[in-house]
């Protein structure tokens, strides 16, 4: 066993601990999408909430 494999079992000990092994599911399912949301808005895909509040507005706007 190599260093970087033994770093990740000392890793994923202290965050069981932390989170227990009930919530682990949940912090895993929340580093998902955590991640995932990175990767949409380091490709430019990711639209901000107040972009998109923006864009309602001009919308109704221009059909009044």
């Amino acid at each position: 066993m190599g260093k970087v494999e033994i770093i990740a079992i000392i890793v994923l000990a202290i965050v069981l601990l932390f989170v227990g092994g009930k919530k682990l599911p949940e912090f895993a399912r929340g580093l998902g999408k955590t991640r995932s949301e990175f990767k949409k808005a380091m490709n430019g895909e990711y639209d901000d909430k107040d972009e998109v509040a923006e864009k309602t507005v001009k919308k109704t706007t221009k059909k009044s």
